[in-house]
């Protein structure tokens, strides 16, 4: 089984140097994922110098683990921005999506972008009698703000539901094909793009200055933290207004002709369904799902086998070749944070909260806070996606409600003490939370049989970090750092490593 996405394993990329050295640039960019590219591309066109700096390789994040559905169909989103937030602001957002869905469909075909993109109707669909009320209303929704798009008892996918919404003339594509053009092209322009560079600081002189790993220095007129998670907070307090959500996807070689379209559930569990074309020659079936929030106690293998026995169930596939798991996160209202990350400061940029829809989200946030930068005329959806924005009726409900989850979680970590197992019975390739000395310590044993000791406290706020056995990582369930299995950090807000527990005693 591949633990690389379909979209990593069909696309090479050439490889970029650790940075070695201080720097001084015009816009320094943290974060190579599908934001943090698209902005250096798009002020790289206009002779900005640009840095961009990556903690590990470049696209080797979300973006990388994407389903790449290029759509204003965000699930179950318009009647309760239009119930929240009014008509206008709703309005607005689905044209910020459409403008992005045409800006995108625009480069591809101007610079002939071989990406595999495919006009695609998408679908809202439900089985459940229960969700029937709710998808006519999110049609209402659509009429009243003038989406493409109807109720329908008809797809073109034969599977069981009972009715569906359909958005006419949305796209997919292959991601990081497109996104290998983008970050060519910056890189002609002049952009610097320095890859398992870590950004753990800003330093604050006459220039903001970004303090890496190794105690080098970026100092920059702008910086733009593209990271999925703000890698600096700077008193925006992103943590307690976002919450992170874990994600799963299969894909396997169809047999038989697919018949088009994008889909997704309305109801639990969710499933996302989509083809893919490798090689440019073989069909691939996408499904993705299984939805939970990050860190909390679930069997995240029985998450893919719950994906693949639906795959097979439902189409002709005998063989899965690849999975895969994202995360992102989600607002306090459900829309993504793109501006300065405070009002007092406007020179740093962030861009995080797309709620799993980053191709349209993200590049949107590229092209806002590229507008930004170069002084342009304000972007008109800069005001609506602002992260100092304050929408009283769904902000003061979700606040309260995750934060909540969070002082459940710290609670419940710090008291419930697992019981002592002899780390001797570990199979190989097994991890699992035990007692040592009185101390709650993760124990991993690898597939060479070396055993990785650490202390479960996230280096964020604290809180005890779970086991994912499908993954091999150690995942917060407060805020969705995620470790690898050695501890090292793979996605923030945390900046610090697990500490190591020897085993010697």
């Amino acid at each position: 089984m591949n633990s690389k996405s379909i979209w990593q394993a069909d696309t090479a990329f050439q490889s970029f140097p650790k940075l070695q050295a201080s720097k001084q640039t015009e816009v320094c960019i943290v974060g190579a994922g599908i934001t943090g590219i698209t902005t250096a591309y798009l002020l790289s066109k206009k002779g900005i110098k640009v840095i961009l700096l990556e903690a590990d390789q470049v696209l080797s994040g979300v973006t990388g683990h994407t389903t790449a559905k290029i759509t204003a169909q965000h699930g179950m989103i318009y009647a309760e921005l239009m119930e929240t937030m009014g008509e206008e602001k709703a309005k607005q957002y689905y044209q910020a999506m459409q403008e992005t869905i045409h800006f995108i469909q625009d480069e591809i075909t101007q610079h002939k972008i071989d990406c595999n993109y495919e006009k695609q109707d998408a679908y809202l669909y439900t089985n459940d009698e229960a969700y029937l009320p709710a998808l006519e209303k999110e049609s209402e929704a659509y009429r009243a703000l003038g989406i493409q798009g109807e109720l329908t008892s008809e797809m073109p996918l034969e599977i069981p539901f009972k009715q569906a919404l359909k958005m006419s003339e949305q796209a997919q594509f292959h991601p990081l094909k497109y996104l290998q053009f983008m970050l060519d092209e910056a890189v002609k322009n002049g952009t610097e793009v320095y890859e398992q560079t870590v950004a753990m600081d800003i330093e604050y002189n006459r220039r903001h200055t970004v303090i890496t790993k190794d105690e080098h220095r970026v100092a920059c007129d702008y910086l733009v933290a593209a990271t999925h998670f703000p890698y600096i907070d700077h008193q925006g307090f992103y943590f307690a207004k976002m919450y992170a959500e874990q994600s799963y996807l299969v894909a396997g070689k169809l047999e038989a002709e697919y018949p088009g379209g994008m889909y997704i559930n309305a109801e639990d569990p969710t499933r996302s369904i989509r083809f893919a074309t490798l090689n440019n020659k073989d069909t691939y079936l996408l499904v993705g799902g299984e939805n939970h929030r990050s860190g909390e106690e679930k069997d995240e293998k029985l998450c893919y086998e719950n994906l693949k026995a639906f795959a097979k169930d439902q189409f002709d596939i005998n063989d899965i070749a690849y999975q895969w798991s994202a995360q992102d996160f989600t607002t306090l209202d459900k829309m993504p944070y793109i501006g300065p990350i405070t009002k007092g400061d406007p020179s740093i940029l962030v861009a995080t909260g797309y709620r799993k829809w980053g191709m349209t989200n993200g590049t949107l946030a590229a092209r806002i806070m590229a507008d930004t930068i170069t002084e342009k005329n304000e972007n008109p959806y800069q005001a609506l996606f602002s992260p100092e924005r304050f929408n009283s009726k769904p902000m003061l409900k979700n606040l309260f409600s995750y934060n909540m989850e969070v002082a459940k979680e710290l609670i419940k970590g710090k008291l419930d003490f697992p019981a002592s197992r002899e780390i001797d019975e570990l199979d190989l390739d097994e991890g699992i939370v035990t007692t040592i000395n009185g101390e709650r310590v993760g124990v991993y044993k690898d597939k060479e049989d070396k055993l990785h000791a650490l202390d479960t406290t996230c280096t964020h706020l604290g809180c005890e970090v779970h086991w994912n056995g499908a993954d091999k990582t150690w995942d917060c369930p407060c805020h969705g750092s995620r470790y690898h299995y050695d501890g090292e950090v793979m996605a923030g807000p945390a900046k610090e490593p697990l500490r190591k527990v020897s085993l010697d005693d």
